[in-house]
């Protein structure tokens, strides 16, 4: 465990060394809050008919989603895995004394978490002092704050185990490029990452809601905005459990075989 802790704890430090390119992710991640605010502030405004979400709720979602991206969006994803993989450089890697899946996966959480750390609080400070209509509000209570922490922690954990299946099915493809289009795509929308699933029709969004995609960001968000509340809580926890215990049992198993059978060419 101490090792992974080491490669948990050298990646964050290397994360927070770029601050840089965090600005300039900061500022862009407010233009693309308040075009997405502006965006559904005209569908609010255009139809008086009920939504499944208050205005208030909608620009608490947007801007959170914003300033914990880097948890949620599983296009953010190493670079260096992909080449190790490509060029062969993996197997310096397997002489290591450690497990790839769970050195990758101590490294992706670190990766994210050092990222949000830099993001996350000039974005939040600053939404939280806009105009009434497009502040950042405060959670119902104490129960819904705590609850959102703990769901977003674990949201972030499916997000990174959901990476590790596209990081190892890279071992049977001459390019990722395809696996990455197909799977983020996938991830983005079915996640709440583009229309927040209240808006969906009631039979989609039910089946939606059964996907590993759903326990990312659309269970922490829609709980700090007062959307799931009560023995929904509950049971959109269990499902977060559920479907991180199946993605890093169906990755460890493709890992281990894999490993098995890896050929590097060249010498």
């Amino acid at each position: 465990m101490n090792k992974y802790l080491s490669f948990f704890r050298l990646r964050f430090i290397m994360g927070l060394q770029y601050r840089a390119a965090a600005l300039a992710g900061i500022v862009t991640q407010f233009i693309w809050g308040f075009m997405e605010i502006l965006v559904f502030r005209a569908f609010y405004t255009a139809n008086k008919a009920a939504f499944p979400m208050t205005f208030t709720a909608m620009t608490s979602y947007i801007w959170l989603q914003q300033a914990f991206l880097a948890f949620f969006m599983a296009w953010f994803m190493e670079e260096e895995i992909f080449d190790a993989i490509i060029n062969g450089n993996i197997a310096y890697e397997l002489c290591r004394p450690i497990g790839i899946y769970e050195m990758w996966f101590s490294r992706s959480v670190s990766n994210r978490l050092s990222r949000a750390v830099l993001r996350c609080s000039p974005i939040l400070i600053v939404a939280v002092y806009l105009p009434r209509a497009y502040r950042l509000s405060a959670p119902k209570g104490w129960l819904e704050f705590v609850m959102f922490i703990v769901t977003m922690l674990l949201g972030l954990l499916v997000t990174v185990a959901f990476c590790m299946l596209i990081y190892i099915l890279s071992f049977f493809t001459i390019s990722p490029q395809g696996l990455r289009i197909l799977f983020l795509s996938c991830s983005e929308f079915f996640s709440g990452g583009v229309i927040p699933l209240p808006f969906f029709p009631d039979r989609i969004r039910a089946v939606m809601e059964l996907q590993p995609f759903a326990s990312m960001q659309n269970v922490p968000l829609r709980i700090y905005s007062g959307d799931i509340t009560g023995d929904q809580m509950i049971k959109a926890v269990l499902m977060q459990i559920f479907w991180l215990c199946v993605l890093i049992g169906v990755g460890k198993q493709i890992c281990r075989s894999v490993e098995k059978k890896i050929a590097v060419q060249g010498g």
